[in-house]
């Protein structure tokens, strides 16, 4: 029996909020607005969990979820075992039908959807063609060397609201043709873990890693830049480089199921095999782990959001790898390699250097101080339905320069 469609249904008393995840890391960023959502009486939260969630490969994160207090209402199995992009390609069209089902049975009133990977495409499709509201978290970003740059954008398209993490974001996402009525500035919900989790102390968090965590402690995370080709080269370096820091502890979690993730999962087992006793390898480190880590390394070191997102509110230095997050907004505890004028091994004992540990911790992060949580759900819990669904492209005059400019161009 098909759903109502949901904002036509006059017998519901609370508003059914249905949050996606299909990723440890996303999930870690929807924590506590899934918390907030849960606690409110005006709200039924619902839950769908997907892709990475539901592979024994990447650690059946799903049960990380319900370990957390939130039951899950749908599995929308569609992860194939395969990383090529013809693979990743029939994922994503497996996960549209998928979550067409479980929308039509769930019928929720607004679906949130966080960030730019290719399951996230997957339901917002869906959602579009059932006609239910779409909130997106983090848009108007932009990571060049991904070909989820282009997944973002195009979620951003088929969404009716916003929540995006800084004021460049903001006009980025004006600019797409959104109405800026529906464009919201609320800092990036996972930076309120700062407030809201208890962190592990350092003894406690290497008994339970099973590592001695001596200085200097590295904690690594590296994905495949999918728009090129060589990430496997990349990676390679970055062995090597780290080979000749053989005092530092080195604390890896894999990467995502992207397309050429199980080449670089393969040579980091090999290297913590080269490397008993000072190297661990974690599928999935669950989010007081990851932070606790955050809070005790010398350095975050590979192409992950975090070391841009919530890094940077620890205080901690981030050699930020190749071309993955080229375009995000950056912290002054950020370093860029390649940047043109050092080595990555340069680059690395710069950011273990005492004046650079100084920037780091009186560095400003771009992506907020926490509060976001609170302030999504409240805009979730009372924005109005009612044509909601129609959009209208939000145009943005332009000046003096840009018609010259086109008129130069023909």
């Amino acid at each position: 029996m098909k759903a109502i469609p949901p904002a036509q249904n006059p017998e519901r008393s609370r508003r059914r909020i249905c949050v996606v995840t299909g990723t440890r890391a996303e999930y870690g960023l929807l924590y506590w607005l899934m918390k907030e959502m849960q606690d409110d009486p005006d709200l039924d939260l619902r839950i769908i969990v997907t892709c990475m969630h539901l592979s024994p490969e990447f650690g059946l994160t799903w049960r990380e979820i319900e370990k957390d207090g939130f039951p899950i209402d749908e599995k929308v199995e569609m992860l194939l075992s395969s990383d090529t992009p013809a693979g990743t390609a029939k994922s994503t069209g497996l996960g549209v039908i998928g979550f067409a089902d479980a929308f039509a049975r769930m019928g929720p009133d607004i679906v949130v959807l966080l960030g730019d990977r290719f399951e996230t495409l997957a339901a917002a499709i869906a959602a579009h063609m059932e006609r239910i509201p779409i909130a997106h978290i983090h848009g108007g970003e932009t990571t060049e060397g991904a070909m989820d740059e282009a997944f973002r954008h195009s979620v951003t398209k088929m969404s009716q609201l916003h929540f995006v993490a800084a004021e460049p974001y903001r006009k980025r996402v004006v600019q797409m043709g959104e109405d800026i009525s529906r464009v919201f500035l609320t800092g990036s919900p996972g930076l309120d873990h700062l407030e809201h989790t208890k962190l592990l102390e350092l003894h406690e968090l290497g008994k339970d890693l099973g590592l001695e965590l001596a200085s200097p402690l590295f904690l690594v995370t590296y994905h495949p830049v999918t728009l090129e080709e060589d990430s496997e080269e990349d990676f390679g370096i970055l062995l090597k480089v780290l080979d000749s820091f053989p005092d530092a502890t080195v604390v890896f979690t894999l990467p995502n199921a992207d397309t050429g993730g199980r080449v670089i999962m393969e040579m980091i087992h090999r290297f913590e095999a080269e490397n008993p006793g000072r190297c661990g390898v974690f599928t999935s480190l669950g989010q007081r782990r990851y932070l606790s880590l955050l809070k005790y390394c010398d350095a975050v070191i590979g192409n992950s959001s975090s070391g841009l997102t919530e890094a940077p509110s620890f205080g901690v230095p981030t050699v930020n790898i190749g071309n993955r997050q080229k375009g995000r907004l950056r912290a002054s505890s950020v370093l860029d390699f390649p940047d043109g004028q050092r080595s990555l091994e340069d680059a690395i004992l710069c950011a273990l250097s005492p004046s650079f540990r100084k920037i780091a911790l009186n560095t400003k992060n771009p992506y907020g101080n926490g509060g976001a949580s609170k302030r999504i759900k409240e805009i979730l819990k009372t924005v109005e339905l009612g044509g909601l669904l129609e959009k209208k492209f939000f145009d943005i005059p332009f000046s003096a320069e840009h018609i010259r400019r086109m008129e130069e161009c023909g």
